[in-house]
């Protein structure tokens, strides 16, 4: 397995004048230029005084700067703490301080917002926007940042260039980054993950998502999180790979504008931006009586489904060979119709703690349902005394595995068996070919009152499928099963649905819900709330919020 600072590093002296990192519609980087920031950053460090191992958060949004930002400190050897963005203020100022970080590489919005008081072992402040100083109590690193074209001026005298890129390759099991989940179950931890695991996570996509110099990726996804900073940031800038940033959460036509204008070769993604896709712009089409009909008639439907696939294909760019879905589970009904498009897609499982692939297969070989196969380096199994008929929690161990929570001893003891096994908290089971089926998750489990096991997502899936529903959310109360839902107020308005009305939705809503469920899992009322569900980066819904 290489390390991936070596894949970094051929790159950058292979491609030294092409483009690596763009803002979309905005700024640009080569593998040149990246390199160069890259050794600026490394002399600043050094010049202040920072050693290996020390602490460096990072606070933006995605943007180019971001990922040059991410890779100085990483290849110093510095332990990175990415933080998301949009977690609230407090909680940054919070998290800044409780991993030690002693500089703050941040947005300027963002650093109005927080407070240098709560956050005492911080030196200095970088500014994303042009990685200036925004705040210094350290002399000798406002020295630093003052001299510093100055000393990179001297350590280069002939100029900078492909010769002069080396990063260090014999720190496999020292921790890289220092990842804060924001959860759905429980307050954020601060997740250890070592070099050899994202090595290992990037080795894994070159080897069965292979690409290659001259292509191009969106990156959309929080790259605070590990699931964008991994797919869709270091393993195909690793491959040669030009990657776009959007610097915020896109819209439909932003997304798609810029799919068009990029043309990436692959599209990663949550179910629900998929989801959103297949409900906004093919079901439509599905519903219309005269394709409804055509649909059903072997031969022509396969022509109504090539066209079908081939405008959700074209509206990607036309470049992508594949679309990978994490992060929740896909409704059951959208997957069966993009089966029968034929749509190149596949559902992976991971999590923060694994760096984060667990589970993966190829969209040809990929089982509807399942969630694929456990990847290299890592052996998956499930605490059951029947793993193949008999849902247990989904344990994991290998190389992808976290090292621990950081200063959280209490939080890592119960995240690992006595033999050693990461417990997902997730319950599943996997089939003879090995692919792994999801069940839900082992603290939403709901045991009716006559001992039958119900997982709400099987349920949600259900409720999602009625007409007007967006999300849903299925509680226990008092061993009777509640559906909060959130409703598509614009389409009921078009359909000419009022206030006036919705007790007619909900109540066929339950009644169609229920003739599909087993007498256990059946709903004994539905709640509506009136704004979508609050979200973790993986746009998996917070539940303990809602009860």
């Amino acid at each position: 397995m290489k390390h991936y600072f070596t894949r970094l590093q051929e790159q950058i002296r292979e491609h030294w004048d092409a483009p690596a990192l763009t803002d979309y519609k905005g700024e640009s980087f080569t593998f040149g230029e990246l390199a160069g920031h890259i050794a600026k950053f490394h002399i600043l460090f050094e010049s202040a005084g920072l050693e290996k191992g020390d602490k460096i958060a990072l606070c933006a949004r995605n943007s180019a700067r971001w990922a040059v930002s991410f890779l100085a400190a990483n290849t110093y050897g510095a332990v990175t703490v990415p933080i998301l963005s949009d977690f609230h203020p407090d909680s940054v100022n919070s998290l800044v301080d409780h991993s030690d970080s002693v500089i703050l590489i941040t947005d300027n919005d963002i650093w109005k917002k927080l407070d240098i008081s709560a956050m005492p072992k911080v030196k200095g402040v970088m500014s994303t926007g042009d990685f200036s100083l925004l705040y210094c109590s350290d002399p000798a690193l406002e020295a630093s940042v003052k001299s510093l074209d100055q000393m990179f001026g001297r350590k280069f005298p002939e100029g900078f260039g492909p010769s002069d890129v080396s990063y260090p390759t014999d720190n496999d099991k020292d921790i890289a980054l220092i990842n804060y989940t924001s959860g759905t179950t429980s307050a954020p931890k601060g997740v250890m993950i070592r070099y050899e695991s994202i090595s290992s996570n990037i080795e894994f996509g070159l080897d069965f998502m292979p690409c290659s110099f001259g292509e191009t990726i969106v990156s959309m996804l929080p790259m605070a999180h590990m699931y964008g900073m991994a797919f869709e940031f270091l393993y195909p800038l690793c491959g040669g790979v030009h990657v776009y940033f959007l610097g915020r959460t896109p819209t439909p036509t932003l997304l798609l504008g810029a799919m068009a204008a990029v043309k990436p070769y692959l599209v990663v993604t949550v179910p629900l931006v998929m989801e959103k896709v297949f409900k906004g712009s093919v079901l439509p089409v599905l519903k219309k009586p005269a394709v409804r009909i055509l649909t059903m008639i072997p031969g022509l439907n396969a022509i109504i489904f090539k066209k079908i696939r081939d405008k959700i294909m074209s509206a990607f760019g036309g470049n992508v060979r594949m679309i990978i879905m994490g992060g929740a589970a896909l409704n059951p009904e959208v997957e069966t119709w993009f089966r029968k498009f034929r749509l190149p897609y596949t559902v992976g499982y991971g999590m923060t703690e694994c760096a984060p692939l667990l589970g993966y297969e190829h969209w040809t070989k990929f089982a509807p349902k399942s969630c694929g196969k456990c990847v290299d380096r890592v052996e998956v199994r499930i605490d059951s005394e029947d793993p193949r008929h008999v849902a247990g929690e989904i344990q994991a161990r290998g190389v992808n595995i976290m090292s621990g929570y950081y200063r959280n001893p209490e939080a890592t003891r119960a995240a690992f068996t006595g033999d050693g096994w990461l417990r997902t908290g997730d319950l599943g089971v996997i089939d003879a070919q090995g692919n792994i089926f999801i069940r839900g998750r082992s603290k939403n489990m709901i045991l009716s009152s006559n001992g039958q096991n119900i997982y709400p997502e099987e349920v949600e899936a259900v409720v999602n499928n009625q007409p007007y529903v967006i999300e849903s959310v299925v509680v226990d109360r008092g061993s009777r099963l509640v559906a909060l839902v959130y409703l598509d107020r614009d389409k009921l308005a078009a359909d000419g649905i009022g206030d006036d009305a919705l007790k007619h939705v909900t109540d066929r809503l339950m009644s169609s819900v229920n003739k599909s469920m087993p007498s256990y899992s059946r709903l004994s009322k539905v709640e509506l709330v009136g704004q979508p569900f609050e979200k973790t980066p993986k746009m998996s819904i917070k539940r303990f919020l809602y009860k």
